[in-house]
């Protein structure tokens, strides 16, 4: 069941980038590896690759960030942030892209990400991928390092691809994992409950238990972190389901507390019990 969610919710997202003050964000890093780090600050978490000639990033938060991101990065590297990655065309991920590319960063992804961001009338042409893909491509960083990148199917939204280092055993999973709290599903984005838990299920099955994973927002974490999101989206889809197909109203479904267990630990970050439920309704099939 497919269904157009928040039409609004694009412009209002805007109208609250616009009036965010960004000025005492803070980027902070944490050292994965000897040349893999997550950078955060507002927005989603960031990778950062330093390969044998360049540095690559993973996603790079919202425009005014970009000189605090390029500052951080300099700590950590004197290699050039010559590419960038997209996990999806979110914003808060992609805000950086336009600023990076006139700085001659290559900006990359996969086609539905410049699609989506084609889409977008506030978003520069100087922000899209110049280089897309439509499946799998691998990039590599030299020192017989590689960088998977693995277009997964619609659930965030249309375009999200996980970002794998075979070699490191770090993975970015972008926001098909929401590390300690229930997910945003943008449906008018091509998002789907579905999906996430095949996106999801998928991912468990060639991670291990020493598999370093950078969620899209939240803490690192490790393949128990991951299983126990699994479950809890894939009981609440079938909690969800069940209600619907009794008859159950989506106002109906959203009173009977059916994510009781989590909204203490889940639901009190950007999306709460009330979404989440919206959420699966509306895409569960």
């Amino acid at each position: 069941m497919k269904r157009l969610l928040f039409p609004l919710m694009l412009s209002a997202c805007s109208m609250v980038f616009a009036q965010r003050d960004f000025s005492k964000v803070e980027i902070t890093s944490e050292k994965l590896t000897d040349n893999i780090y997550v950078l955060f600050g507002a927005g989603g978490n960031i990778g950062l690759l330093i390969g044998e000639d360049a540095a690559y990033l993973i996603d790079d938060q919202f425009s005014p960030l970009t000189s605090k991101i390029v500052d951080h990065v300099k700590t950590l590297t004197d290699k050039p942030i010559n590419f960038v990655l997209n996990t999806h065309h979110h914003g808060d991920h992609t805000g950086g892209n336009e600023n990076l590319a006139n700085n001659g960063a290559t900006i990359i992804a996969h086609e539905n990400v410049r699609e989506l961001l084609e889409a977008d009338e506030k978003t520069s042409e100087a922000a899209y991928p110049v280089i897309t893909f439509n499946d799998k491509m691998t990039l590599y960083l030299g020192d017989d390092k590689r960088l998977l990148a693995m277009h997964v199917n619609p659930a965030h939204t249309k375009g999200d691809t996980y970002y794998y280092l075979p070699e490191a055993n770090v993975i970015h999973m972008g926001d098909n994992f929401f590390a300690g709290r229930y997910p945003y599903i943008d449906i008018s984005s091509g998002g789907d409950i579905d999906g996430l838990i095949s996106n999801v299920t998928m991912a468990l099955g060639m991670l291990d238990e020493n598999t370093i994973i950078i969620p899209g927002h939240g803490s690192i974490s490790n393949i128990t972190d991951l299983e126990d999101y699994k479950n809890v989206l894939v009981e609440l889809r079938k909690r969800v389901k069940k209600a619907r197909e009794a008859g159950n109203s989506l106002e109906e479904t959203q009173q009977m507390n059916l994510s009781k267990e989590w909204d203490a630990t889940h639901g009190t970050g950007f999306i709460n019990a009330e979404r989440i439920i919206e959420f699966i309704y509306k895409s569960a099939d």
